[in-house]
This record gives C-alpha cells, sequence and structure tokens, in this order.
C-alpha cells in the first residue's frame, strides 16, 4: 500500500489511475520515473497502479490507496505528479543490440499546436505506463481529459517566460533527447545534471503558414514563429538511434501500431524513417518562413531560393514508361488548380494528364464569361466562349474534332447536365471545372475511367513564380499574368479593326498566351477556328493553323474554310511580312501581334495592301 506523502523506492514506477471516483477506471498516467516520488494529497487523485521495472503493472486490476481520504475519492481529472529533486538518476535504457534497435518508450515529451488525437494518442500511451511530460495547452488538453501529465515548469524546475515565448529550451528537456544512450559520458553528465532520458517527443509547430493564408497582420504571423518545435525535433530526429520523434497527426496509428506490435517499443527502422520526416517537416517550414519573410522586404527573388512541397501520391511513370514520377503539392502557394482540385471519380492521374489539365485549366482561368478548352500535349485543339458552359464547349469541339478525341476538358463554370452529356459522346481523358452539379456527376459516372477534378474556384490572380529546372539549377520568373485591353492596343495600318474584329482579336490574343511557340491563332465570333503550336518557323504555324481550319470545315461540309472574316493571334512578332501573308491568303481580315520587329514597316505595308488592320499589343507572350 502506498500513503499519502509516502515514497516509491526506486524498483517500482507510480501510475496515476484517473477515474470519476470511488474505484473509477481511466486513463492511466504514468505518475513517477525517478529514485523516489513524492505523492502529495494535492498531486495525486484517484487511484494508482505500481508498475513493475518495464514499466507494466504488477498486478493486473490492482489498486492500491494514493491518497489521503480527503482525495481518495478521485476528483474526475488528472492532477499533476511531481517528481522529487532529490537524487536523479539515469534510468537504464540501452538501445537494443539486435538489428531492429527495440527501445521501450518510458518517457515521451508531448506539445502540439494541432491537437487532433492527441488525446487518444497520450491516453493510449498512460495505459502502456509511459510517463507524460507536456507544455501548456497540450498539458491542459490532456488534464481536462484525465490523462496524468508532468508540466515542463513542474519538470525542468523553470518557469515559462516571456508570453510562452520560453517553455522547452532547457537542458533538461534537450539534454534529455540528445543524450547518447551507453554513453557514460554522456550518463553521467545527465546524472550529475538530473538530466532524465526522453525516449520520444510529439511535437506539431505553431500553424505559420496558415496563419499568412489567413490574411494576418505581420506581427501576428511572426508571433507564429515556432522556435522550441523545431528545436526538439531536431534534437530527437538527430539521436534517432535511441528517440523516435513524431510531428504529423498522420503517424500516430502507424505510430501506436508498433507499439502495440512490439510490447510498448519501437523499432529503429520507425525511427529513422520519422526522423527524415521530422527534418523535412522543419526544413518546409523553414523554407515558408524565409519565402514569408524575402515577399515582406520587397525583394523579387532571395539570395537563397529554398523550395517546399509535400508528397500528394507517386505516379505510375512520368511522361514515358521508363521514367519514375511523383507529383508534389507546394507547401506555400495557394493558387487554385490541379494540385488543390479534388477527385471525385475516375482512374489515377498519369503525369502527362496533370500537366495538360493544368494547362487546359489556366487557359479558362482567362475568361469572365463561360468558356472552354479541349487539350492535347498541352496545347489547345479548340477554345471558345459561349453563352453557357455546353454552347462553349459544342464551339470548343468544332474547332478540331479530331484532336479533341482523348483529350482533356476545362470549364470555367459549373459543369451542368446539358455540357456533362455533350462531353461524354467524345472519348475524354480528364474533366476539370470549379464545380459540377449532382445531375452532371450522375452522367459522369457512366464513365467509370473518366477522370473528374473539382477545383471549388478559378484563380483569381496570376501571382506566384514558374520554375523550370536546368541541370545544375533553375529558372524562375513571375507567372505570365499579362493582359491588354483595346485602349493599351495600337492601331498601326490605315484601317483601324471594326468592332467585332476587336472582339475577336482580343479573345484570341488570350487564348494565343497558352500556346507553345512558335503560336498563331485564327478565331472567329469568340471560337478558335486554327491553330498552329510549337513551329521552328512562324510562316510554319500559320501555314499549319489555316490548314487544321480547312480540314475542319471540309469534315464539316462547309461551303468555305472557316478562316474566311477571321482574325488572327501571333505571340510574337512576324519578323517577315510572309506569315501575315499566309494569314491573309486563308482570308483573316485582321491580326493582334506584339510588334517590335526591325520589319515592322514591311509588315504594316502587307496588311494595307491587303486592307487588312492590324494592332500592335507591345506585349510578347513566349510560351516554351
Amino acid at each position: 500500500d502506498v500513503e499519502a506523502n509516502s515514497t516509491v523506492p526506486e524498483a517500482g514506477l507510480v501510475a496515476a489511475a484517473v477515474g470519476g471516483g470511488g474505484g473509477g477506471g481511466g486513463g492511466v498516467g504514468v505518475g513517477a520515473c525517478s529514485r523516489e516520488i513524492e505523492l502529495g494529497s494535492d498531486d495525486i487523485c484517484g487511484n494508482a497502479i505500481v508498475l513493475d521495472e518495464e514499466g507494466r503493472p504488477g498486478e493486473k486490476g490492482s489498486a492500491v490507496a494514493a491518497a489521503k481520504k480527503e482525495v481518495s475519492g478521485g476528483s474526475g481529472g488528472a492532477r499533476r505528479v511531481r517528481m522529487a529533486a532529490a537524487e536523479p538518476v539515469v534510468e537504464d535504457n540501452e538501445v537494443s543490440s539486435k538489428p531492429e534497435g527495440l527501445v521501450r518508450l518510458k518517457r515521451v515529451l508531448v506539445s502540439v499546436s494541432d491537437k487532433t488525437s492527441i488525446v487518444e494518442l497520450c491516453r493510449y500511451l498512460a495505459e502502456l505506463g509511459v510517463e507524460i511530460i507536456s507544455t501548456g495547452g497540450s498539458a491542459r488538453t490532456l488534464m481536462d481529459n484525465g490523462i496524468a501529465v508532468v508540466e515542463v515548469s513542474d519538470y525542468t524546475k523553470f518557469p515559462e517566460l516571456l508570453d510562452g515565448r520560453l517553455k522547452t529550451l532547457n537542458p533538461k528537456i534537450h539534454g534529455g533527447l540528445l543524450g547518447i544512450r551507453g554513453n557514460k559520458d554522456h550518463e553521467e553528465a545527465m546524472k550529475e545534471h538530473g538530466i532524465l532520458p526522453i525516449d520520444a517527443c510529439v511535437v506539431n509547430l505553431y500553424p505559420f503558414q496558415e496563419t499568412v493564408k489567413s490574411g494576418a497582420d505581420f506581427n501576428t504571423c511572426v508571433e507564429n514563429i515556432d522556435i522550441g518545435g523545431p528545436a526538439m525535433i531536431r534534437a530527437a530526429a538527430k539521436n534517432f538511434s535511441a528517440v523516435t520523434v513524431v510531428t504529423d497527426v498522420d503517424q500516430y496509428t502507424e505510430f501506436l501500431t508498433e507499439l502495440t506490435e512490439l510490447d510498448g517499443r519501437t523499432s529503429l527502422k520507425l525511427r529513422q524513417k520519422y526522423a527524415g520526416a521530422a527534418l523535412a517537416r522543419t526544413a518546409a517550414y523553414d523554407a515558408a518562413i524565409a519565402g514569408w519573410f524575402s515577399q515582406q522586404s520587397g525583394s523579387p527573388f532571395p539570395e537563397k531560393l529554398v523550395l517546399s512541397a509535400t508528397l500528394k501520391h507517386g505516379l505510375r511513370y512520368g511522361e514515358n514508361p521508363h521514367q519514375n514520377a511523383a507529383f508534389y503539392v507546394s507547401d506555400t502557394s495557394q493558387r487554385v488548380g490541379v494540385a488543390t482540385s479534388e477527385v471525385v471519380q475516375g482512374k489515377e492521374l498519369s503525369f502527362n494528364n496533370i500537366s495538360d489539365t493544368e494547362a487546359a485549366f489556366e487557359l479558362v482561368s482567362e475568361f469572365d464569361e463561360p468558356a472552354v478548352a479541349i487539350i492535347k500535349h498541352a496545347n489547345p485543339c479548340g477554345a471558345a466562349v459561349g453563352v453557357n458552359s455546353v454552347d462553349a464547349y459544342l464551339r470548343a469541339l468544332a474547332c478540331d474534332p479530331v484532336s479533341a478525341f482523348g483529350g482533356i476538358v476545362a470549364f470555367n463554370r459549373t459543369i451542368d447536365k446539358d455540357a456533362a452529356e455533350e462531353v461524354i459522346k467524345v472519348f475524354t481523358e480528364v474533366v476539370i471545372g470549379p464545380d459540377a452539379t449532382a445531375e452532371a456527376l450522375q452522367v459522369f459516372s457512366a464513365k467509370k475511367n473518366l477522370r473528374v477534378l473539382l477545383t471549388g474556384s478559378i484563380p483569381k490572380d496570376d501571382s506566384g513564380w514558374v520554375i523550370k529546372s536546368v541541370s545544375g539549377g533553375y529558372l524562375v520568373q513571375d507567372r505570365d499574368g499579362g493582359s491588354v485591353t483595346e485602349a493599351q492596343l495600337k492601331v498601326v495600318t490605315k484601317r483601324s479593326p471594326t468592332p467585332k474584329e476587336m472582339s475577336d482579336m482580343l479573345f484570341a490574343w488570350k487564348v494565343c498566351k497558352h500556346i507553345k511557340s512558335n503560336a498563331i491563332v485564327f478565331a472567329k465570333e469568340g471560337s478558335t477556328v486554327g491553330q498552329g503550336a510549337g513551329q521552328m518557323s512562324r510562316v510554319d504555324s500559320a501555314r499549319i493553323a489555316a490548314l487544321k481550319a480547312k480540314d475542319a470545315s471540309d469534315a464539316a461540309q462547309e461551303e468555305a474554310p472557316r478562316t474566311q472574316g477571321s482574325v488572327v493571334a501571333s505571340d510574337a512578332f512576324f519578323p517577315f511580312p510572309d506569315g501575315l501573308i499566309v494569314c491573309a491568303e486563308a482570308g483573316a481580315t485582321a491580326i493582334i501581334q506584339p510588334g517590335g520587329s526591325k520589319r515592322d514597316q514591311e509588315v504594316i505595308e502587307a496588311a494595307d495592301s491587303r486592307n487588312m488592320a492590324m494592332v500592335f499589343t507591345q506585349m510578347r507572350h513566349f510560351r516554351h
């Protein structure tokens, strides 16, 4: 029996069995772990269980008196368990020499901002006889749920200071995490300074990124930069040979499963795996902070570029079957797109699916009116605006129905039943849009392999970077958010464009921005009618665009090519008049292009001689 204010010899450990009253059970929390434990009436409530040297109950279900009469009935809540300061010892918890390197958990440090499932985790640890050291809000949460903890300030004998900024930065915490088990010098130093080994830490960090995303002010963001958390994580990860570091709620199930299967111990394999994840977590956290600070200073490009992303899932292969690939989601970008979308049905997305779907969605996001783009190999084979989504889809499809087979379809409006019914008439790999009606999803469900992605919205701005890798480095640039209005255009020909030509040119210019250079787009009445993409010479792109338009017209048995009465957009200037002449011969009446060639005057004269209207944007849209 253990009387209140008595001591327990080092041969046994004491755990508080916290219950609602009388002999009530509940979560078991370790109450001591050094040579002696002081059990005061204000420290222990409910019942107590004596644990053996391995941290297990000496006699299952046996309870002993653990407090004075006035508290023996239990208060229904956990109280602190104070450890005597006299003669602290380093417990014998050497790492097994076997390859699996098993370590039994006797003491765990818990400090979490995200308290999801932390009560369930710690209740299980307590039932295993593990002592729980915890900080501030974490400690309160656990005690409020009947789990006994040792508060950090009681353990370190040092109070929290500076509005909570200084809590765990203490030798008794970091020494317990960093001390090498089995190292005589370390163990003697730990004994001399009263440092006990900490076998695991469960830590997640202040929500800095979430705070920034919420639009919080500068000082609030700064206050959400965690200091003690990363320090503990790095310390525990460095000493993974003996310490388990858990940094993600998603790890809890695996962690507890291993403890169950290995009788309260963890393996070297798991500890090393978690150490790698922990160091990646702190690196990502620091990357987010560094990037944010760089933005606040007004520097467009930091001296050190630190990127951070989280693996979303592996891919079957890359662009080709012999290439390995994976899909990562940025930890810092807030831009809506494929990476943030919900896949509501269909097969696993491939590398090329993701790339093409992103291209399609970016294109339709250019437009305020209902718009649809159909993409193959990152280039649109059809794009259009319409009075509604189904109208826009049918107009986009008509541009090149042959190439649309096996394509990606993007909408910038909620996809309705009518649009869905038209889409499934053509073999389509992916459909993406901000939302879809229940009726549309029901229609899509008839095509089990069709991937349907919903983003929730469309991108609201063009901020952010585009990054490309080169051997030994990266190319970084702002996203191409360039656009022009009618007022910004410069008419350079004798004839000014008609209102209809102007409307079509502005439409074609937006589409042309999303086609691989050299890019030429024929457009008419809010729809593309021919595209030439990715050619080494601009005149060849013009010829291909005209040919594709004629092929579609012939297939539809139309009397005249669709390029008759169309307008043309060119992503860069015409270096010679030949490209413009090809467009004019195909029936185009107006051209929108950046201008800036040494031979601009020759090109203007060629347009004037054919009664064409031409405007300069003074903005280029190369895309490689």
